[in-house]
């Protein structure tokens, strides 16, 4: 069958109302095309949601950890079980503990202040640099630095390497005849730092998500990937596949990210509570299929996208997507040393706290696969390592431009200069 074509741009539209106008009208006819409803179509993948959602309250209800939880010696060995390996592409999260030796964390954690206070960071602050994070209300709670010798040492380790190869085999890397990443190989993407003292206020952060804005619905390469959402093959709809995700570009933005990553990430510096202003997801990795499909059914305007737009992270809502929120589930305790991850599809946010007991101190590290998209902002990370920027997807701060003791392109091992593409193969598909 033969089903019409779909608008697409490569840089966000001037007119966004037109724009999106024309999308969800070209999605409506290609679906229809294929002999369903958009309704039938939506009612398909709500149904799935609907028994993960209703199977999480359950288990809730009865007391049960909602989060997956492996020891990263299981990891380290290959032992992880078929029935773990299954909850995990179930419930798209995982908790890795003993990641790092809590000694370890701990110390990189105690480097990071000195770090920062040797290079007077906190008497040049110059507040937070995006909206986003601006909102989590304490000063500072998100550290725009990226090079400090504890995050790169962290991100070129061994125990890193490991696990990120272990979450990228969660995925299909190679289909249709065609390998779209190497799951043994990551990029080094530089993020920033939380740091939360004992006593904070925070705010917290909204129910997002972070794969991208419209471009999921008007790049060429997205409208591939959620193939089968608007061609009439719902079924076969899959979140571990990653056809063409590697090579779609995100519409430029402040909270754009311009990697493809199988997870997002954290590692726990400081010993964490799960009612401290955690982390909590809603761990239904199907659930983007609701996410992609809400905004053509009928009550909502024609011109809105249940509230995405460009230059903003993709929101969640109790007004679009409230069946989805009733399954939002926050991490357990962890202790300095312990990972957390999270497919890069699902709704999270931050949960806010008063008088916060302890400190909340995580470094961000992901799972991003070399692939071409990675391979191709691996020049940018290249260039902001050696000159200590501020990577590009960041707001322009460069802090660490001047300050001496900023890790050295000397200290690479063989993991960081292949995860900065210096000196290795380029990605062969």
């Amino acid at each position: 069958m033969q089903l019409p074509p779909l608008p697409h741009w490569e840089t966000a539209p001037d007119d966004l109302p037109a724009a999106i106008r024309e999308t969800k009208a070209a999605l409506r006819a290609r679906i229809e095309a294929s002999g369903r409803t958009v309704e039938e179509v939506f009612a398909v993948v709500e149904a799935r949601v609907a028994a993960a959602v209703e199977e999480i309250e359950t288990a809730k209800a009865r007391g049960e950890e909602i989060w997956p939880v492996l020891d990263y010696a299981d990891i380290e060995a290959g032992r992880v079980s078929e029935k773990d390996l299954a909850r995990l592409r179930k419930r798209g999260c995982l908790v890795v503990r003993g990641h790092f030796p809590r000694e370890q964390a701990l110390a990189w954690d105690k480097g990071i202040v000195d770090y920062v206070e040797g290079n007077r960071f906190f008497e040049n602050y110059r507040g937070p640099g995006d909206d986003f994070f601006g909102t989590v209300g304490s000063r500072p709670e998100i550290y725009p630095i990226y090079w400090s010798p504890a995050q790169m040492e962290a991100r070129q380790s061994d125990r890193m390497a490991r696990v990120q190869a272990f979450l990228n085999a969660q995925w299909k890397s190679e289909s249709g005849g065609v390998r779209w990443f190497d799951p043994g190989r990551d990029s080094l993407y530089p993020d920033r730092i939380r740091r939360r003292p004992p006593g904070a206020d925070s705010g917290g952060l909204g129910t997002h998500l972070d794969p991208g804005t419209l471009d999921l619905w008007m790049t060429e390469a997205y409208q591939r990937a959620f193939r089968h959402l608007f061609d009439g093959t719902v079924e076969s709809y899959d979140p571990w596949d990653a056809a063409h995700r590697t090579a779609g570009p995100q519409f430029e933005g402040s909270t754009m990210c311009s990697v493809f990553r199988t997870f997002q990430g954290w590692t726990a510096l400081s010993d964490m509570d799960h009612d401290q202003g955690v982390l909590h997801t809603v761990p239904i990795p199907e659930a983007m299929g609701c996410l992609m499909l809400r905004p053509l059914l009928s009550d909502v305007p024609e011109d809105d996208m249940c509230g995405v737009t460009v230059n903003q992270v993709f929101p969640a809502s109790e007004k679009w997507h409230s069946l989805l929120l009733r399954a939002s589930s926050g991490i357990p305790d962890v202790r300095a040393g312990d990972s957390v991850w999270w497919h890069c599809d699902l709704i999270h946010s931050v949960a806010p706290v008063k008088n916060q007991r302890g400190w909340g101190n995580v470094m961000y590290i992901p799972a991003a696969p070399w692939c071409p998209r990675n391979e191709a902002y691996a020049g940018a990370v290249r260039e902001a390592f050696e000159s200590g920027s501020s990577p590009s997807d960041f707001p322009p701060e460069h802090y660490e431009r001047s300050w001496p003791d900023r890790f050295a392109p000397a200290q690479l091992n063989a993991i960081g200069r292949r995860g900065l593409g210096i000196g290795g193969q380029r990605f062969s598909p």
